[in-house]
């Protein structure tokens, strides 16, 4: 088998290996299987501005979930994943979610920007950077602004449309109106970059 070659199925399974990550992750999660769920990390991630490694990472979460959610339910969607290398990618995945917090029903409308590292034959997680658009009571739609509406919280702006520069670039053009030129294709593996309009990654603000 050609170096090209095998470069290519090392792609096909590392792909493959990164959706099962995702898909792991909300299974863990929505099962309160802690261990499995800060498994999927890497094992230096960083949890806030001190801590650092997955024991930190799991006491946070149990202490979350605890506090917060009686049940979750995480349903995935659309993937985009992109390679810096053969060991490292990004990638974009929605996920259309439902909490049973307290007496409230909440579902909500996000997307995840995340970062995949290959370390010893396996990928992880080296973060997960959440972007909302929605969450609310089951009925009660979040029509208008400040879409971020968790029970006996300020509404907020979610970050959905805020890491994408289209969104604001298509409401700024008046209605109708054309453009001459239709942009040139994004090159491979850089399609996340290039809707990104050349912005580095998004950061993930340390607590």
């Amino acid at each position: 088998m050609t170096e090209a070659l095998l470069a290519r199925v090392d792609r096909l399974e590392s792909i493959e290996e990164i959706r099962f990550l995702v898909s792991k992750y909300s299974l863990s999660l929505d099962m309160r299987d802690v261990d499995a769920h800060v498994g999927l990390f890497a094992p230096d991630i960083r949890v806030s501005r001190d801590k650092v490694g997955r024991a930190h990472l799991k006491a946070w979460v149990d202490q979350t979930l605890r506090q917060q959610f009686s049940g979750t339910s995480h349903h995935l969607g659309g993937h985009v994943i992109e390679f810096t290398s053969p060991d490292r990618a990004h990638g974009v995945v929605y996920s259309k979610n439902e909490h049973e917090a307290g007496g409230d029903w909440v579902i909500m409308q996000m997307l995840y920007w995340d970062d995949y590292e290959r370390i010893d034959g396996r990928w992880l997680f080296r973060r997960r950077l959440p972007c909302y658009w929605y969450a609310t009571d089951l009925n009660k739609p979040p029509i208008g602004e400040r879409k971020m509406r968790w029970p006996g919280r300020e509404p907020y702006e979610g970050s959905w449309h805020a890491l994408w520069p289209s969104w604001k670039d298509f409401w700024a053009q008046p209605p109708g109106a054309e453009t001459a030129e239709v942009a040139t294709p994004a090159p491979l593996e850089q399609f996340l970059a290039t809707m990104r309009r050349g912005a580095p990654e998004p950061k993930i603000r340390v607590r």
